[in-house]
């Protein structure tokens, strides 16, 4: 049950990445109002992923979950009838609703059923429904672009996830109580919650809506951004039952685990939102075939994930994390030769260096995450680990508009994405590669943080 919900979060998402240039020719709007359309969902799972991981250590695991699923589910019909690009983003805000229920206890809801000595095998199982769901994401992307419209693309999982909901009311009824923690004594945090949502929130917005503003305004609303991080550290230090419970990053390879996941996923994000407009745009190929090329990130994750889990539980995450981390930056450094003139295949097997690395990083960082909690904090550790993941995305999102969109203007006369012809090719191209270099410095960087990790531990929070 938890593998069909991964898998359909993650096919949702890989067909989405794939659809944004059709959605942007449908509306005619720019990129920076398009990339709501994943914005929204990724902004939405990150700032509420706490909140349900709190409340399934107080009503229980799988209640949440499946909870999740059916509204999931709904919003994908609902996304389907949209008139509008604002209609859209609403939908995708409740869909993204369902898809953090499902985040939050879905990883913990594994760890109870699987004995701790096959927990990182276990994890590569879910990285093959993972990579599945990417793998078929695409392809069905761009099927469906090609002889219908993008939004057939949300009745694909709805059929799915209503069938999982019912299904999951019988088989996961004996983990229906599972992990109801002391925090239900204590009042859920609020004002951590305001906080977090307004600085993320208000981050997101500055890195989308940059583009004429004045110096001035924008350096106030960093300021702001930075007074709301400083409030909510304040504030998360006092509290008895926090949103952010700060002392479990007195672990170092918690800390470290967290961070390098944000990492990682920002890594992979940037290179996901940028593809399918460079091999629709500069390359000229039909959907269905950017479908297929976009399976070589996924494809690589199925052979590798299940391998990187096995060696997880022989060898520890260190050797294996720092790994995988600096084959991503290889990957993101061998797409920066990409030329207007490059093969489909040039690009799928650079793609394909990329997914090892992410798979060969992914396993080993969650189980740490995983094995250093105690068994009362396991919903809100699960939920914090998928924080930390859906903060990457969101941020590998924002990032690519920001950095492709500040080069691409620069380099095009002031033009938009939307109004690419192929005489700014050459500017697209300088724009990807810079985009690209800048985003392999944080793989490097997530790489060295990884090789200081030591031996995991179990982190008391009290």
């Amino acid at each position: 049950m938890v593998a069909v919900g991964v898998f359909l979060s993650t096919m949702d998402s890989s067909m989405i990445n794939v659809a944004l240039p059709s959605i942007m020719r449908s509306f005619g709007t720019s990129l920076a109002k398009t990339e709501w359309v994943v914005l929204i969902y990724l902004l939405t799972i990150t700032v509420s992923l706490l909140f349900w991981g709190q409340l399934a250590d107080r009503v229980g695991l799988t209640r949440i979950y499946l909870s999740g699923m059916l509204v999931f589910s709904i919003a994908s019909v609902a996304c389907y009838f949209s008139a509008t690009l604002f209609q859209l983003i609403t939908f995708r805000f409740v869909q993204g609703l369902g898809a953090a229920m499902m985040m939050a206890t879905g990883p913990g809801i594994i760890k109870v059923v699987f004995l701790p000595g096959d927990l990182g095998k276990a994890l590569g199982l879910v990285g093959v429904a993972t990579s599945v769901g990417l793998m078929l994401g695409p392809v069905i992307s761009g099927i469906l672009i090609q002889h219908f419209s993008w939004r057939g693309l949300f009745l694909v999982t709805a059929p799915i996830s209503f069938f999982v909901t019912i299904a999951g009311l019988f088989f996961l009824k004996p983990f229906s109580n599972v992990v109801v923690s002391e925090r239900e004594t204590f009042p859920f945090d609020w004002a951590g919650m305001a906080l977090w949502t307004g600085m993320i929130s208000l981050s997101v917005l500055i890195a989308t809506h940059h583009s004429g503003i004045a110096i001035g305004i924008l350096l106030i609303k960093v300021l702001a951004c930075l007074t709301l991080f400083l409030l909510l550290v304040k504030t998360e230090r006092g509290k008895q039952n926090p949103l952010f419970p700060l002392s479990l990053f007195r672990n170092s390879s918690y800390a470290i685990a967290m961070f390098c996941a944000a990492l990682s996923f920002a890594v992979l994000f940037v290179v996901l939102i940028l593809m399918p407009f460079y091999l629709d745009f500069v390359l000229g190929l039909p959907p269905k075939k950017i479908g297929l090329v976009m399976m070589a990130v996924p494809i690589s994750v199925f052979f590798v994930s299940p391998l990187s889990g096995y060696f997880y539980d022989r060898i520890g995450a260190r050797l294996l994390t720092t790994s995988g981390l600096s084959i991503a930056a290889l990957g993101l450094l061998l797409l920066c030769c990409l030329s207007a003139e490059s093969s489909a295949f040039a690009v799928a097997w650079r793609l394909a260096v990329l997914g090892c690395g992410q798979a060969l990083f992914l396993s080993p960082n969650s189980a740490t995450v995983l094995k250093s909690v105690d068994p009362g904090k396991l919903a809100l550790s699960s939920g914090m680990l998928a924080t930390a993941r859906n903060l990457g995305m969101l941020a590998g999102a924002a990032l690519a508009g920001l950095v492709f969109g500040i080069v691409f203007r620069q380099y095009s006369g002031g033009l938009d994405l939307n109004q690419y012809t192929p005489d700014q090719a050459q500017s697209f191209i300088y724009a990807l590669r810079m985009t690209f270099l800048f985003t392999a410095v944080f793989s490097v960087l997530g790489a060295v943080l990884s090789s200081f990790r030591g031996k995991e531990r179990l982190v008391n929070t009290q």
